[in-house]
């Protein structure tokens, strides 16, 4: 008689006890490591804690199509270009690459052969591809990255202004699907820039703004709002489709990738 094979869910790592994840970590699971700022100024609409918000949310929806262990997030970053924004947080790009190294090695030295970091920015990209080369040549493991701006073009034809890149209408969508109530929709008219500002204008209020070179300025010069684009058509519905775009290319990914998934 052929045994039945134990049908394998996904769940939070943060909800196990140690022998649980033990277990699961055995089972082969593979961890899904999201990385999105915990505190990143984007614009005056949207909570400094959007990436955040947005990696969970993907994080969560895979869980239900996918036998996934979700890590904590980690909520800290290299985000050079916010650093004269109250609130933001920033850590050099190689305490990051360090960061993410040694936490990922904490996983492999438990047991875990599959890595998947979700990575919900654009200045995190290139360290996170050092991380996992790093992690390549010392283990011979070989680190997944879905890097979320570059997913979800099956939706390009939804927006009607320019792609900003930050804190724009496509990512404005995403938080009215995830997090409505935390976004404010008065000030979504303050993300059109005047013409006459500045393309490297920092904030406002800050006297002795530091002036950030053009390498240090993923996806575009910051303007005085924090913003890079109109988010002034945004809706929830446009929100919801980019993020089933989204979860169906990361899906078919890590299928094409491991088909026992």
């Amino acid at each position: 008689m052929t045994a039945t094979p134990r049908r394998r869910t996904g769940c939070r790592l943060a909800d196990l006890t140690w022998p649980e994840a033990a277990d699961l970590i055995g089972d082969g699971l593979p961890i899904l490591l999201p990385v999105g700022a915990a505190a990143k100024a984007h614009g005056p609409h949207l909570p400094l804690g959007t990436d955040r918000l947005v990696a969970e949310a993907v994080a969560e929806r895979l869980l239900a199509q996918l036998p996934l262990l979700i890590a904590p997030t980690i909520g800290a970053g290299y985000y050079p270009a916010f650093v004269d924004y109250p609130g933001s947080q920033h850590v050099g790009a190689a305490t990051f690459q360090a960061l993410v190294t040694e936490l990922a090695e904490s996983y492999l030295r438990h047991g875990a052969e599959r890595i998947v970091i979700l990575n919900n920015g654009v200045s995190t990209a290139a360290p996170l591809q050092l991380a996992a080369h790093d992690i390549l040549h010392r283990h011979g493991i070989r680190i997944v990255i879905a890097d979320l701006p570059a997913l979800g073009h099956s939706c390009d034809g939804l927006w009607e202004a320019e792609p900003g890149g930050h804190a724009d209408e496509k990512e404005t969508s995403l938080l009215l699907a995830i997090a409505p109530a935390l976004v404010r929709l008065g000030r979504l008219a303050d993300t059109v820039p005047p013409a006459a500002e500045e393309e490297d204008a920092a904030p406002l209020h800050l006297r002795r703004p530091v002036r950030l070179t053009p390498e240090e300025r993923p996806g575009g010069s910051l303007s005085r709002s924090g913003a890079t684009g109109d988010a002034t058509r945004a809706t929830a519905q446009k929100g919801e489709k980019l993020l089933a775009a989204i979860i169906a290319d990361i899906v078919a990914d890590l299928r094409r990738l491991w088909p026992d998934l």
